[in-house]
Parts: structure tokens; sequence; C-alpha cells
């Protein structure tokens, strides 16, 4: 069980990490109001959830796992490219979109190969889905 839950804990701190990194990223291109108040409002959803995961790991002896250095790389790279492209709102959603979906199959895999993990990190992972749903949600109306 404490391996199972250890694998999702550290599943949701990663995908925390990269999404607020990935949301930094592009606020420096954002010049929507609306759309820099949803990604805010996200990313402040997202520290949320990576201080409770944070918490519940330090109960285990962790610090939580980073993002894979070429995953981050890539991730950054492809953003970078992408925004050289085409640097508007709809670019901006349609990136922050497909992280979105990205973050909600890693943790919806990650929590179906662990079933006899504890509440709590099931819990956490269910919040971070939450969050990468609505987030998706509320950046359709920039697309």
């Amino acid at each position: 069980m404490e391996e199972q839950t250890l694998h999702i804990l550290n599943e949701c701190s990663s995908g925390c990490k990269m999404a607020i990194h990935s949301m930094q990223q592009v606020l420096e291109y954002v010049e929507n109001e609306k759309l820099e108040q949803v990604i805010m409002a996200a990313e402040r959803k997202h520290k949320e959830i990576a201080a409770r995961t944070a918490k519940a790991l330090t109960c285990y002896g962790e610090k939580g796992k980073k993002p894979g250095a070429a995953a981050e790389t890539f991730a950054w790279l492809t953003t970078e490219m992408k925004m050289l492209i085409r640097d508007d709102s709809s670019q901006i959603a349609k990136i922050m979109t497909n992280g979105c979906n990205m973050g909600i199959q890693s943790i919806m895999e990650v929590l179906n190969e662990n079933p006899e993990a504890d509440r709590e990190s099931k819990n956490i992972a269910g919040d971070l889905v939450k969050a990468e749903e609505h987030f998706a949600d509320e950046l359709k109306a920039f697309l």
C-alpha cells in the first residue's frame, strides 16, 4: 500500500510542478486580461495541490518527484517554438489544454495502476484531475 501511495503522490508532485512551470512560461505572452486571470487562478489551485502533496510526502520521509529533465526541456522548447509561430490567446489556450489532457491521462493511469494506495493520495490525485478538467473547460472560451 505504501509503495502505491508514494507512486501516486510522486506523480501528483511531478505533474503539479510541470503544470505550474508551463503556466508561468506562457504568462509572459498573455495579453488578454481574462486569459491571464484564468491561468493565474489555475496556477494558484495547482500550488495548493502541490502543497498538500508535499505535506503528504513528508509523512513518508519523501520530498517529491521532479519532472524528468528531458520531459521538462522538451515541454519548454515546444512551448517556445509554438509561441514564436503564433503568440495569441488561442495558441496559449491550445498549449495549456494539451497540457491538461496529458496531466489527466498521467494521473488517471497512475490511479488505475495503484488501487491499493491510501485514500488521501487518491483524493489528492482526484482533486488534481478536477483542477485540470476545470482549467481545460475555462480555456475553451479562448480557442
